[in-house]
């Protein structure tokens, strides 16, 4: 399996690498519909000491193998080493990336692996992704457009997102929105947040080349909104 890279962005700085090749968190997943339970523990057995990330102790994304599912969920605490979420979910095969802050031990975001298809045949490919050569998307009324730097390896790629209309996004989880990219084997996984508390500009990077799948959360009122678009690394 790749090393995958958390990309997480702090106000005050372009961007922040925490990258580790270790990892001292065993996860564990099951799921009784419509409940999501995970189980944590360190190398000793114990439950480990979760500090917040914006906002939460633990933030969930959950996506579908074929990426047309995307859910961004904050599952409670049951007991020292159980977090528990109500999230109903179809007979599909699904990744999930659970993002934590363990307190003095290592961590690193890994794909786990949540099969509740009843077939046995669980092989997918996602061939079927097509580019975006449209930055504009509509959801609910709400329109926003992605401008981008070039899609480049090894490069800072800035992610502009501009909302037409009379319409801005409220503070979500402690920034004025979040981005979520997985990449067409949903194997690598960059979550980043924006560069200042006044704009929705974000910056990401990208050590592979591919094709991945984006998702712009923001917030308006009550509602959260997940824009999508396919784009292409080279």
């Amino acid at each position: 399996m790749e090393q995958h890279h958390h990309q997480h962005q702090d106000m005050q700085h372009h961007r922040v690498h925490m990258v580790t090749t270790k990892n001292e968190i065993q996860i564990t997943l099951s799921y009784h519909d419509p409940t999501l339970q995970i189980h944590l523990e360190d190398e000793e057995g114990n439950a480990p000491e979760l500090l917040l990330t914006h906002e939460k102790y633990m933030h969930v994304i959950v996506v579908s193998n074929d990426l047309q599912e995307f859910y961004h969920v904050h599952p409670e605490q049951k007991d020292k080493h159980t977090y528990e979420v109500n999230l109903p979910l179809i007979s599909k095969s699904y990744k999930v990336f659970i993002d934590i802050n363990p307190n003095e031990k290592q961590y690193l975001i890994e794909p786990n692996s949540l099969d509740l298809n009843k077939s046995s045949h669980t092989h997918f490919d996602n061939d079927n992704l097509k580019v975006n050569t449209e930055g504009k998307k509509v959801i609910n009324g709400k329109t926003v457009e992605l401008t981008h730097d070039p899609f480049e390896v090894g490069q800072d790629v800035m992610l502009r997102f501009d909302f037409k209309g009379d319409i801005s996004p409220d503070p979500y989880l402690g920034a004025l929105g979040h981005v979520v990219i997985i990449d067409e084997k949903v194997e690598k996984f960059i979550h980043v947040h924006p560069i200042s508390n006044h704009e929705t500009v974000f910056v990401a990077h990208f050590e592979e080349k591919g094709i991945y799948k984006l998702w712009g959360e923001f917030k308006f009122g009550e509602e959260v909104i997940a824009f999508p678009w396919v784009i292409e690394v080279i």
